[in-house]
């Protein structure tokens, strides 16, 4: 198997973005509020029966190839506990205004309440930020009681739902980590590649003035009553939450409390890096290179580009001057068992 060049998955959303996506991919913004790329996906935008699943260069859909062969694109073992499943979405998002502040179910609620199996535990790496004081907000400062939070949300207090989160200026090649539950709000002018479970479960704890009319579709039809129980209410250290600076060919962007839900690495070749076998996409941020699969011709690299790395391909050799993510799924359980 063959690493493939994987063609654009523009998302429409109710929120503002999509040139810097653009600008990255060398391509034009197919339009002003298409801030979300979906990569290598096998997830469905919610209640819709194929937007959001990526397509090959044949125009066969992703999710039904890797079901025709699930060892071949995701490796003996992770197919053995998963199935046909990668467990992760990756997305360009460009935030091309400040995004409400919201939160997502943790997989128990989500099966729970929505009857789905994963939750939305997600994280940002930080490819591009454009605006004065990049910005993103993330977990309250201080422990929020239930009556302050149904406050805030029926009064639609914008101001204080954002100012009970901690501030978090960031740069590029900063990494946060987001558990489902913890709230938080990506600022204006940010381009960030997010891991996150493969899901598309929001509940808006803002919406007022972002273009959303129906309260109940904030709340993901649940009513306030119940999706408000998902929300972690608790203070959080943003610290806490940062992975690693990276350095070296190869570098972990992520902290460890991630690798039940996904993995990244970066990859800079000195003058070469290797990567492990291993079901990956791939998001060219800089430069050109080319990446050796241990079966088949060099497959050349260019900026921009978004490449689906089957497990079949092997360990693979990356060469030239350029700058990647490898956005991995979860890693393996230490013992062997379980999902």
């Amino acid at each position: 198997m063959r690493p493939v060049v994987l063609p654009p998955n523009g998302i429409e959303r109710f929120y503002r973005g999509g040139p810097a996506i653009a600008a990255l991919r060398g391509t034009r913004p197919p339009g002003a509020r298409v801030p979300e790329d979906w990569v290598g996906s096998t997830t469905t935008v919610l209640g819709e029966e194929e937007l959001g699943l990526s397509r090959l260069p044949s125009g066969e859909l992703l999710r039904d190839e890797i079901a025709a062969d699930p060892a071949g694109f995701l490796g003996s073992d992770h197919a053995a506990r998963r199935g046909p499943d990668p467990a992760l979405l990756v997305k360009l998002l460009d935030a091309g205004e400040r995004l409400p502040v919201h939160v997502h179910p943790d997989g128990a609620f989500a099966h729970a309440k929505l009857g789905v199996p994963y939750g939305k535990t997600e994280a940002w790496i930080v490819v591009e930020a454009t605006a004065p004081d990049p910005t993103v907000h993330v977990g309250f400062r201080e422990d929020v009681s239930p009556e302050t939070l149904e406050r805030w949300v029926e009064e639609q207090d914008g101001p204080a739902l954002l100012d009970a989160l901690n501030p978090c200026p960031v740069r590029p090649w900063d990494t946060l980590f987001v558990p489902a539950g913890v709230p938080h709000a990506i600022g204006e002018g940010l381009l960030i590649v997010e891991l996150q479970e493969p899901t598309d479960l929001s509940v808006l704890l803002e919406w007022d003035g972002f273009g959303i009319d129906d309260p109940q579709e904030a709340s993901l039809g649940l009513g306030w009553e119940t999706a408000l129980d998902c929300v972690d209410r608790s203070a959080h250290d943003p610290e806490a939450l940062r992975g690693p600076r990276p350095e070296g060919p190869v570098a972990r962007l992520l902290p460890r409390e991630a690798d039940p839900f996904f993995r990244a690495e970066r990859v800079a070749p000195a003058p070469e890096a290797e990567l492990e076998p291993g079901f990956a996409i791939l998001v060219l941020l800089e430069g050109g290179g080319t990446l050796e699969p241990e079966d088949g011709g060099p497959l050349e690299l260019r900026r921009g580009e978004t490449i689906l790395l089957p497990h079949g391909a092997g360990a693979c050799r990356v060469s030239g001057e350029v700058i990647l993510i490898a956005c991995r799924p979860p890693a393996p359980p230490a013992n062997g068992a379980g999902a």
